[in-house]
Protein backbone atom coordinates (compact mmCIF):
# COMPACT_ATOMS: atom_id res chain seq x y z
CA UNK A 1 0.00 0.00 0.00
CA UNK A 2 1.28 3.25 -0.68
CA UNK A 3 1.59 6.18 1.66
CA UNK A 4 0.28 9.71 1.04
CA UNK A 5 1.93 12.52 2.22
CA UNK A 6 0.85 16.24 3.04
CA UNK A 7 2.96 19.46 3.96
CA UNK A 8 1.62 21.91 5.78
CA UNK A 9 0.30 24.59 4.83
CA UNK A 10 -0.06 23.75 1.20
CA UNK A 11 -0.87 20.06 1.15
CA UNK A 12 -0.54 17.73 -1.88
CA UNK A 13 -3.17 15.66 -3.38
CA UNK A 14 -3.89 12.43 -0.91
CA UNK A 15 -4.60 8.54 -2.47
CA UNK A 16 -7.77 6.88 -1.02
CA UNK A 17 -8.00 3.59 -0.34
CA UNK A 18 -8.80 0.92 -3.50
CA UNK A 19 -11.51 -1.79 -2.79
CA UNK A 20 -14.93 -2.22 -0.50
CA UNK A 21 -15.03 -1.70 2.85
CA UNK A 22 -16.05 -5.12 4.55
CA UNK A 23 -19.16 -5.26 6.40
CA UNK A 24 -19.29 -2.85 9.05
CA UNK A 25 -18.02 -4.09 12.46
CA UNK A 26 -18.60 -2.71 15.94
CA UNK A 27 -16.61 0.64 16.25
CA UNK A 28 -15.49 3.29 18.17
CA UNK A 29 -16.74 6.42 15.65
CA UNK A 30 -15.50 9.73 17.39
CA UNK A 31 -12.84 10.67 19.55
CA UNK A 32 -13.61 13.48 21.21
CA UNK A 33 -10.99 14.27 24.07
CA UNK A 34 -7.69 13.43 25.88
CA UNK A 35 -7.96 9.01 26.26
CA UNK A 36 -11.45 9.32 24.32
CA UNK A 37 -15.08 9.47 24.94
CA UNK A 38 -14.76 7.92 28.46
CA UNK A 39 -10.90 8.78 28.94
CA UNK A 40 -10.19 4.82 28.89
CA UNK A 41 -8.11 4.83 25.73
CA UNK A 42 -10.15 1.49 25.10
CA UNK A 43 -11.62 1.36 21.47
CA UNK A 44 -14.08 -1.22 20.26
CA UNK A 45 -12.75 -4.62 18.34
CA UNK A 46 -12.57 -3.77 14.78
CA UNK A 47 -10.65 -5.85 11.96
CA UNK A 48 -9.24 -2.53 10.74
CA UNK A 49 -7.34 -1.33 13.49
CA UNK A 50 -4.09 -2.60 12.96
CA UNK A 51 -1.45 -4.37 15.06
CA UNK A 52 1.62 -3.84 12.96
CA UNK A 53 2.96 -0.62 11.29
CA UNK A 54 6.02 1.42 10.22
CA UNK A 55 6.34 4.62 8.31
CA UNK A 56 4.71 3.16 5.47
CA UNK A 57 3.27 -0.37 6.40
CA UNK A 58 -0.23 0.00 7.08
CA UNK A 59 -0.39 3.96 6.58
CA UNK A 60 -3.17 5.86 5.19
CA UNK A 61 -1.32 9.07 5.17
CA UNK A 62 0.95 11.37 7.26
CA UNK A 63 1.30 14.67 7.18
CA UNK A 64 4.08 16.99 8.35
CA UNK A 65 2.74 19.30 11.09
CA UNK A 66 4.95 22.67 11.64
CA UNK A 67 6.02 23.41 14.50
CA UNK A 68 5.64 22.17 18.87
CA UNK A 69 3.02 20.01 20.19
CA UNK A 70 2.31 17.10 22.58
CA UNK A 71 -1.48 17.62 22.55
CA UNK A 72 -3.10 14.65 21.38
CA UNK A 73 -5.31 14.68 18.07
CA UNK A 74 -8.99 14.24 18.17
CA UNK A 75 -11.38 12.79 15.88
CA UNK A 76 -15.30 14.08 15.08
CA UNK A 77 -17.35 12.51 12.45
CA UNK A 78 -14.88 13.34 9.16
CA UNK A 79 -12.39 15.69 10.87
CA UNK A 80 -8.98 15.64 12.93
CA UNK A 81 -8.10 18.23 15.10
CA UNK A 82 -5.58 18.89 17.14
CA UNK A 83 -3.29 21.97 18.19
CA UNK A 84 0.26 23.53 17.94
CA UNK A 85 2.77 26.21 18.20
CA UNK A 86 5.07 27.08 15.98
CA UNK A 87 8.08 29.58 16.23
CA UNK A 88 10.08 31.94 13.48
CA UNK A 89 12.74 31.43 15.00
CA UNK A 90 15.37 28.08 15.54
CA UNK A 91 13.93 25.79 18.55
CA UNK A 92 15.74 23.64 20.96
CA UNK A 93 14.87 20.18 20.37
CA UNK A 94 13.15 18.18 22.79
CA UNK A 95 15.49 15.75 24.43
CA UNK A 96 14.19 12.07 25.23
CA UNK A 97 14.65 10.50 28.73
CA UNK A 98 13.91 11.10 32.34
CA UNK A 99 16.52 13.61 33.13
CA UNK A 100 18.12 16.82 35.16
CA UNK A 101 18.57 20.11 33.39
CA UNK A 102 15.97 20.53 30.94
CA UNK A 103 14.49 24.24 32.56
CA UNK A 104 14.51 26.95 30.32
CA UNK A 105 13.41 29.81 32.64
CA UNK A 106 14.08 31.84 29.82
CA UNK A 107 11.55 31.84 27.30
CA UNK A 108 11.98 32.75 23.41
CA UNK A 109 12.30 36.32 22.11
CA UNK A 110 11.09 34.68 18.73
CA UNK A 111 7.98 34.70 17.79
CA UNK A 112 5.52 32.19 18.10
CA UNK A 113 2.03 31.34 16.36
CA UNK A 114 -0.75 29.49 18.60
CA UNK A 115 -2.61 27.40 16.14
CA UNK A 116 -5.40 24.76 15.72
CA UNK A 117 -5.76 22.87 12.42
CA UNK A 118 -8.48 20.75 11.30
CA UNK A 119 -7.96 18.12 8.89
CA UNK A 120 -9.63 15.53 6.95
CA UNK A 121 -10.33 12.09 7.90
CA UNK A 122 -10.23 10.27 4.68
CA UNK A 123 -7.20 12.36 2.86
CA UNK A 124 -5.24 14.15 5.71
CA UNK A 125 -6.15 17.54 3.53
CA UNK A 126 -6.12 20.30 5.66
CA UNK A 127 -9.44 22.31 6.10
CA UNK A 128 -8.87 24.71 7.71
CA UNK A 129 -6.20 26.57 10.21
CA UNK A 130 -6.81 29.24 12.86
CA UNK A 131 -4.22 31.05 15.08
CA UNK A 132 -5.16 32.30 18.77
CA UNK A 133 -2.05 34.18 18.95
CA UNK A 134 0.83 35.83 17.16
CA UNK A 135 4.14 36.93 19.84
CA UNK A 136 6.62 36.21 21.59
CA UNK A 137 5.95 34.10 24.76
CA UNK A 138 5.86 36.01 28.07
CA UNK A 139 6.49 32.71 29.98
CA UNK A 140 8.95 29.64 30.02
CA UNK A 141 8.56 25.96 29.39
CA UNK A 142 10.45 22.63 30.17
CA UNK A 143 12.81 21.62 27.34
CA UNK A 144 10.35 18.64 26.93
CA UNK A 145 7.25 20.09 27.55
CA UNK A 146 5.57 22.44 24.39
CA UNK A 147 3.39 25.36 24.60
CA UNK A 148 0.36 23.39 22.73
CA UNK A 149 0.46 20.31 25.26
CA UNK A 150 -3.37 20.10 26.08
CA UNK A 151 -5.54 18.10 23.91
CA UNK A 152 -8.42 20.37 22.33
CA UNK A 153 -12.17 18.49 23.22
CA UNK A 154 -14.94 18.23 21.28
CA UNK A 155 -19.04 17.97 22.30
CA UNK A 156 -19.66 17.43 18.84
CA UNK A 157 -21.15 20.90 18.00
CA UNK A 158 -18.00 23.05 19.18
CA UNK A 159 -13.98 22.88 19.36
CA UNK A 160 -12.33 24.21 22.34
CA UNK A 161 -8.39 24.69 22.13
CA UNK A 162 -6.95 25.55 25.54
CA UNK A 163 -3.65 26.34 25.86
CA UNK A 164 -2.50 26.82 29.16
CA UNK A 165 -1.43 30.47 29.97
CA UNK A 166 -2.76 31.78 26.46
CA UNK A 167 -6.34 30.96 27.16
CA UNK A 168 -9.15 29.04 25.81
CA UNK A 169 -10.66 29.43 22.04
CA UNK A 170 -13.80 28.07 20.82
CA UNK A 171 -14.88 27.27 17.10
CA UNK A 172 -17.44 25.57 15.27
CA UNK A 173 -16.58 22.42 13.63
CA UNK A 174 -16.08 24.44 10.46
CA UNK A 175 -13.81 26.61 12.08
CA UNK A 176 -15.87 29.79 12.63
CA UNK A 177 -14.90 31.63 15.56
CA UNK A 178 -17.54 31.68 18.60
CA UNK A 179 -15.80 32.76 21.74
CA UNK A 180 -12.91 33.23 23.53
CA UNK A 181 -11.17 33.74 27.33
CA UNK A 182 -7.86 34.62 27.84
CA UNK A 183 -6.22 34.33 30.90
CA UNK A 184 -3.39 36.03 33.07
CA UNK A 185 0.03 34.87 32.94
CA UNK A 186 1.16 32.26 36.07
CA UNK A 187 4.21 31.03 37.23
CA UNK A 188 4.53 27.01 37.03
CA UNK A 189 7.03 25.28 38.70
CA UNK A 190 10.80 25.88 38.07
CA UNK A 191 9.31 27.23 34.83
CA UNK A 192 7.50 23.82 33.03
CA UNK A 193 5.04 25.31 31.89
CA UNK A 194 1.11 23.91 31.12
CA UNK A 195 -0.39 20.39 30.24
CA UNK A 196 -3.59 19.75 31.82
CA UNK A 197 -6.24 19.52 28.87
CA UNK A 198 -10.21 20.68 29.29
CA UNK A 199 -13.07 18.40 29.34
CA UNK A 200 -16.65 18.95 28.48
CA UNK A 201 -19.87 17.63 29.83
CA UNK A 202 -23.30 18.96 29.82
CA UNK A 203 -22.88 22.21 28.76
CA UNK A 204 -19.88 23.02 30.45
CA UNK A 205 -16.15 22.92 30.11
CA UNK A 206 -13.80 22.28 33.05
CA UNK A 207 -10.60 24.16 33.08
CA UNK A 208 -7.82 23.00 35.88
CA UNK A 209 -4.73 25.32 36.18
CA UNK A 210 -2.74 24.18 38.94
CA UNK A 211 0.49 26.75 39.29
CA UNK A 212 2.73 28.34 41.38
CA UNK A 213 0.24 32.23 41.93
CA UNK A 214 -3.32 30.89 42.40
CA UNK A 215 -4.48 27.50 41.20
CA UNK A 216 -8.01 27.42 39.97
CA UNK A 217 -10.90 25.32 38.92
CA UNK A 218 -13.17 26.84 36.13
CA UNK A 219 -16.25 25.93 34.71
CA UNK A 220 -17.32 27.78 31.63
CA UNK A 221 -20.52 28.14 29.79
CA UNK A 222 -19.99 25.54 26.70
CA UNK A 223 -21.73 28.18 24.25
CA UNK A 224 -20.61 31.34 25.12
CA UNK A 225 -17.32 31.27 26.91
CA UNK A 226 -19.26 32.88 30.18
CA UNK A 227 -17.63 31.63 32.93
CA UNK A 228 -20.28 29.70 35.64
CA UNK A 229 -17.93 29.71 38.44
CA UNK A 230 -14.37 29.38 39.59
CA UNK A 231 -12.65 27.46 42.54
CA UNK A 232 -9.45 28.43 44.32
CA UNK A 233 -7.31 25.36 44.85
CA UNK A 234 -4.75 25.21 47.61
CA UNK A 235 -2.50 23.82 45.46
CA UNK A 236 0.91 24.06 43.80
CA UNK A 237 1.81 23.06 40.00
CA UNK A 238 0.26 19.48 38.91
CA UNK A 239 -0.44 18.71 35.24
CA UNK A 240 -3.19 16.33 35.25
CA UNK A 241 -6.51 16.47 32.95
CA UNK A 242 -9.47 16.26 35.48
CA UNK A 243 -12.43 14.01 35.21
CA UNK A 244 -15.82 13.73 35.38
CA UNK A 245 -17.21 11.02 37.03
CA UNK A 246 -21.01 9.79 36.21
CA UNK A 247 -21.61 7.35 39.07
CA UNK A 248 -24.61 5.73 40.20
CA UNK A 249 -25.84 8.40 42.81
CA UNK A 250 -24.37 11.79 41.15
CA UNK A 251 -22.14 13.61 38.85
CA UNK A 252 -18.44 14.60 40.14
CA UNK A 253 -15.09 16.89 38.40
CA UNK A 254 -12.61 14.97 39.98
CA UNK A 255 -8.92 16.88 40.33
CA UNK A 256 -5.81 15.01 40.93
CA UNK A 257 -3.42 17.06 43.20
CA UNK A 258 -0.24 16.86 44.82
CA UNK A 259 -1.44 18.30 47.87
CA UNK A 260 -5.49 16.65 47.72
CA UNK A 261 -7.57 14.78 45.25
CA UNK A 262 -10.68 16.65 45.50
CA UNK A 263 -14.03 16.12 44.52
CA UNK A 264 -16.03 18.73 43.02
CA UNK A 265 -19.79 18.94 41.85
CA UNK A 266 -21.41 20.83 38.77
CA UNK A 267 -21.58 23.63 40.93
CA UNK A 268 -18.13 24.06 41.74
CA UNK A 269 -19.04 22.41 45.75
CA UNK A 270 -16.27 20.52 47.16
CA UNK A 271 -17.82 17.29 47.78
CA UNK A 272 -14.78 15.05 49.11
CA UNK A 273 -11.16 14.91 49.21
CA UNK A 274 -7.97 13.28 50.18
CA UNK A 275 -4.25 13.08 50.73
CA UNK A 276 -1.40 11.03 50.45
CA UNK A 277 -0.72 10.94 46.32
CA UNK A 278 3.03 11.60 45.27
CA UNK A 279 4.91 15.14 44.57
CA UNK A 280 3.59 15.52 41.00
CA UNK A 281 -0.13 14.67 39.84
CA UNK A 282 -0.17 13.74 36.29
CA UNK A 283 -2.14 11.12 35.58
CA UNK A 284 -6.06 11.48 34.40
CA UNK A 285 -8.29 9.76 36.76
CA UNK A 286 -10.82 7.34 35.28
CA UNK A 287 -13.72 4.96 36.16
CA UNK A 288 -14.86 1.63 35.59
CA UNK A 289 -16.52 -1.15 37.25
CA UNK A 290 -18.31 1.24 39.53
CA UNK A 291 -14.89 2.67 40.72
CA UNK A 292 -12.82 5.63 40.82
CA UNK A 293 -9.07 5.17 39.86
CA UNK A 294 -6.69 7.53 41.12
CA UNK A 295 -3.00 7.77 40.63
CA UNK A 296 0.51 9.82 40.55
CA UNK A 297 3.92 8.40 40.35
CA UNK A 298 6.72 11.11 40.52
CA UNK A 299 9.63 9.03 40.04
CA UNK A 300 11.67 10.34 42.78
CA UNK A 301 9.36 9.77 45.54
CA UNK A 302 8.83 6.72 47.87
CA UNK A 303 4.96 6.66 47.44
CA UNK A 304 3.50 6.14 44.15
CA UNK A 305 0.38 5.40 45.16
CA UNK A 306 -2.87 4.05 43.07
CA UNK A 307 -6.33 4.25 44.93
CA UNK A 308 -9.70 2.74 44.09
CA UNK A 309 -12.54 4.91 45.38
CA UNK A 310 -16.39 4.47 45.37
CA UNK A 311 -19.47 6.21 44.95
CA UNK A 312 -21.03 8.60 47.73
CA UNK A 313 -17.77 9.67 50.05
CA UNK A 314 -17.89 12.74 52.03
CA UNK A 315 -15.67 14.99 53.48
CA UNK A 316 -12.23 13.69 54.01
CA UNK A 317 -11.57 10.41 53.00
CA UNK A 318 -7.48 10.32 53.64
CA UNK A 319 -6.39 6.74 54.81
CA UNK A 320 -5.00 6.57 58.04
CA UNK A 321 -1.27 5.27 58.39
CA UNK A 322 -1.29 1.82 57.50
CA UNK A 323 -4.48 1.55 56.10
CA UNK A 324 -5.04 0.06 53.00
CA UNK A 325 -8.70 0.75 52.71
CA UNK A 326 -11.65 2.45 54.68
CA UNK A 327 -15.36 3.33 53.89
CA UNK A 328 -14.77 5.15 50.64
CA UNK A 329 -11.08 3.67 49.40
CA UNK A 330 -11.80 0.04 48.85
CA UNK A 331 -7.78 -0.57 47.98
CA UNK A 332 -4.88 1.17 47.45
CA UNK A 333 -1.16 0.11 46.06
CA UNK A 334 1.23 2.79 47.31
CA UNK A 335 3.92 1.72 44.81
CA UNK A 336 1.70 0.90 41.43
CA UNK A 337 1.86 4.31 40.45
CA UNK A 338 3.12 5.53 37.31
CA UNK A 339 4.69 9.27 36.57
CA UNK A 340 3.41 10.50 32.89
CA UNK A 341 1.54 7.57 31.05
CA UNK A 342 -2.14 6.82 33.00
CA UNK A 343 -3.02 3.41 33.75
CA UNK A 344 -5.34 1.42 31.45
CA UNK A 345 -8.33 -1.02 32.62
CA UNK A 346 -8.56 -3.88 29.63
CA UNK A 347 -11.14 -6.80 29.74
CA UNK A 348 -10.48 -7.42 33.53
CA UNK A 349 -6.51 -6.02 34.36
CA UNK A 350 -5.22 -2.99 35.32
CA UNK A 351 -2.32 -2.28 33.56
CA UNK A 352 0.65 0.42 34.41
CA UNK A 353 2.88 1.56 31.76
CA UNK A 354 6.39 2.81 34.10
CA UNK A 355 7.72 5.62 32.66
CA UNK A 356 11.36 3.14 32.69
CA UNK A 357 9.72 0.74 30.51
CA UNK A 358 8.35 -1.81 32.91
CA UNK A 359 4.75 -2.66 32.77
CA UNK A 360 2.48 -4.39 35.51
CA UNK A 361 -1.03 -5.97 35.87
CA UNK A 362 -3.41 -6.02 38.73
CA UNK A 363 -7.17 -6.81 39.23
CA UNK A 364 -8.94 -3.87 39.30
CA UNK A 365 -11.78 -4.79 41.90
CA UNK A 366 -9.00 -5.77 44.69
CA UNK A 367 -6.03 -4.43 43.85
CA UNK A 368 -4.07 -7.96 43.77
CA UNK A 369 -1.21 -8.03 41.52
CA UNK A 370 -1.78 -10.36 38.85
CA UNK A 371 2.11 -9.73 37.90
CA UNK A 372 4.44 -7.44 38.94
CA UNK A 373 7.30 -5.35 36.53
CA UNK A 374 8.10 -6.56 33.70
CA UNK A 375 10.73 -4.98 31.27
CA UNK A 376 9.18 -4.00 28.10
CA UNK A 377 12.52 -4.22 26.45
CA UNK A 378 16.15 -3.61 27.41
CA UNK A 379 16.87 -0.32 25.77
CA UNK A 380 13.36 0.61 25.07
CA UNK A 381 13.97 4.00 26.60
CA UNK A 382 11.21 6.67 28.14
CA UNK A 383 7.34 6.63 28.36
CA UNK A 384 5.54 9.36 28.44
CA UNK A 385 2.71 8.43 26.58
CA UNK A 386 -0.63 6.32 27.90
CA UNK A 387 -1.14 3.48 26.84
CA UNK A 388 -4.26 2.07 24.53
CA UNK A 389 -6.02 -1.01 23.50
CA UNK A 390 -8.18 -2.96 21.41
CA UNK A 391 -8.39 -6.39 19.61
CA UNK A 392 -7.10 -8.26 23.00
CA UNK A 393 -3.58 -5.76 22.68
CA UNK A 394 -2.57 -3.30 24.99
CA UNK A 395 -0.21 -1.16 22.93
CA UNK A 396 2.44 1.00 24.80
CA UNK A 397 4.51 4.05 22.75
CA UNK A 398 8.00 5.03 23.70
CA UNK A 399 9.53 8.53 23.20
CA UNK A 400 12.02 6.59 20.48
CA UNK A 401 8.76 6.22 18.69
CA UNK A 402 8.37 2.63 19.27
CA UNK A 403 5.07 1.09 19.68
CA UNK A 404 5.19 -2.08 21.62
CA UNK A 405 2.03 -4.54 21.34
CA UNK A 406 1.41 -6.44 24.18
CA UNK A 407 -0.91 -9.59 24.93
CA UNK A 408 -3.82 -8.67 27.04
CA UNK A 409 -4.42 -11.28 29.84
CA UNK A 410 -2.73 -12.35 32.94
CA UNK A 411 0.79 -13.51 31.52
CA UNK A 412 3.32 -10.71 30.30
CA UNK A 413 3.89 -11.03 26.18
CA UNK A 414 5.47 -8.84 24.27
CA UNK A 415 3.84 -9.89 20.38
CA UNK A 416 5.27 -6.70 18.19
CA UNK A 417 7.11 -3.88 17.80
CA UNK A 418 6.02 -1.36 15.76
CA UNK A 419 8.70 1.54 15.02
CA UNK A 420 7.98 5.72 13.43
CA UNK A 421 11.57 6.31 13.60
CA UNK A 422 11.28 9.93 15.40
CA UNK A 423 10.14 11.28 19.07
CA UNK A 424 6.70 10.62 19.94
CA UNK A 425 5.30 11.78 23.53
CA UNK A 426 1.56 11.96 22.57
CA UNK A 427 -1.19 9.87 23.56
CA UNK A 428 -2.74 8.31 20.38
CA UNK A 429 -6.38 9.07 18.79
CA UNK A 430 -8.52 6.17 17.76
CA UNK A 431 -11.88 6.04 15.72
CA UNK A 432 -13.71 4.45 12.81
CA UNK A 433 -11.29 1.73 12.23
CA UNK A 434 -8.26 4.56 12.16
CA UNK A 435 -5.30 4.77 14.97
CA UNK A 436 -3.77 8.47 14.78
CA UNK A 437 -0.62 8.47 16.18
CA UNK A 438 1.72 11.98 16.41
CA UNK A 439 5.53 12.09 16.38
CA UNK A 440 7.51 15.47 16.87
CA UNK A 441 6.99 16.91 13.03
CA UNK A 442 4.31 14.21 11.79
CA UNK A 443 0.56 13.22 12.33
CA UNK A 444 -0.12 9.64 11.00
CA UNK A 445 -3.40 7.61 10.14
CA UNK A 446 -2.90 4.23 10.52
CA UNK A 447 -5.43 1.16 9.34
CA UNK A 448 -5.44 -2.36 8.71
CA UNK A 449 -5.27 -2.95 4.98
CA UNK A 450 -6.09 -6.35 5.00
CA UNK A 451 -8.90 -5.60 7.32
CA UNK A 452 -10.69 -3.02 4.76
CA UNK A 453 -10.46 0.47 4.73
CA UNK A 454 -13.01 3.00 6.48
CA UNK A 455 -14.82 5.54 4.06
CA UNK A 456 -16.53 4.95 0.83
Amino acid sequence: MRTSRHVFPAATAALLFAGAALAAPPATENWPAFRGPDAMSVADDDPRLPESWSTEENVAWVVDVPGLGWSSPIVQGDRVYLTTVWSEGEVEEPKKGLYLGGNRMQPSADQHHWSVYCLEVETGEKCWEREVLVGAPDFPRHLKNTYASETPVTDGERIYAYFGNVGVFAFTLDGEPLWEQRFEVVRTRFGWGTAASPVVHNGQLYVVNDNEDQSFLMALDAATGEELWRDAREEGSNWATPFVWENELRTEVITPGTDQVRSYDEQGNLLWHFGGMSSIAIPQPFSKYGLLYVSSGYIGDQVRPVYAIKPGAEGDITLEKDQQSNRWVVWYQPQAGAYNPTPLIYRDRFYTLLDRGFFTAHDPKTGAEVYGKQRIERGSGAFTASPWAYNGKVFVLSEDGDTFVIEAGDEFKVVGKNSLDEMAMSTPAIADGSLYIRTRSKLYRITNQAGGASGP
